[in-house]
């Protein structure tokens, strides 16, 4: 005799055999939180990326302050006279640090200098944690400056020394150096000990006089080699005056220096 099954029990069993799941092998493993995870991994790697551009663009400007520094630095050493004394390289040093490498709205005064602290530093050049790249100014930016001897007036070297006045020593180099300092917390630029030099030459010529009484002076004292004015002289006063006018039109005028007059042949409509 075949067994009564219980009431529902058809059902239940119904309900077992219904499949809970995806079929066997294909259900697919779990991916919440996987793009979370990949952009932190992506983040930490790009990280210091991020960090050494906005580095490298301060370099680059340290750079171009440097170069504009140096000419500033040439061009200053080439002003000496009597009215305005040679700039030594302690000078033009405290010069730069405060009108090249302070604040750029720094005041212009003489004698100042740029003091190591937060109010006379740039707020562009300091690392990712605020620190500044210049540290101590003194130690950080250097000046060096040379007056040189130039071969290019060989009238000089014709006469005897000191006759005509022409300049030799007017070769001047002018070389600012900044050594912006490590950045502790930052691989590779930790340890790169970063100096940078930019170095100008300007060649002048400084045979200028104050005044036309001066300029005139000089030419006339320049010595018999270089300005024979005395034989010239006795030749206007006596030859000059007898040739015909065809040859000496007008008669030589020994002495006459006009500085103040501009040459015909310079003027706009000319002679």
């Amino acid at each position: 005799m075949n067994a009564q099954r219980a009431p529902g029990s058809v059902a239940e069993s119904i309900r077992s055999r219904r499949p809970t799941g995806d079929p066997p092998g294909t259900r697919q493993p779990r991916q919440a939180g996987q793009s979370s995870v990949e952009f932190a991994i992506i983040a930490l790697l790009l990280a210091p990326l991020l960090l050494t551009i906005p580095l490298l663009g301060k370099y680059l400007d340290l750079a171009q302050t440097t170069e504009l520094a140096a000419r500033y630095v040439v061009f200053e050493r080439t002003v000496a006279g009597s009215a305005a004394p040679v700039k030594s390289d302690a000078t033009l040093a405290a010069e730069v640090r405060r009108r090249f490498f302070s604040r750029s709205d720094a005041l212009i005064k003489t004698g100042d200098i740029a003091g190591d602290f937060t109010g006379d530093r740039n707020p562009l050049w300091v690392d990712h944690s605020g620190a500044p790249l210049l540290v101590d100014f003194t130690a950080d930016v250097a000046v060096r400056t040379v007056a040189k001897d130039n071969t290019a007036p060989v009238a000089e070297r014709l006469v005897p020394p000191g006759d005509f006045g022409l300049p030799i020593r007017n070769e001047y180099e002018g070389e600012v150096t900044v050594r912006p300092r490590d950045v502790a917390s930052l691989s590779l630029f930790d340890r790169i000990g970063l100096r940078i030099a930019r170095h100008q030459v300007l060649l002048v010529d400084s045979w200028a006089a104050s005044s036309s009484a001066d300029l005139r002076s000089r030419i006339d004292n320049a010595g018999r080699a270089a300005y024979p004015i005395e034989p010239l002289e006795l030749i206007g006063g006596t030859v000059g005056t007898v040739l015909p006018p065809m040859v000496l039109d007008p008669a030589m005028d020994v002495g006459n220096t006009p500085p103040e007059v501009i040459p015909c042949d310079r003027l706009e409509g000319g002679c």
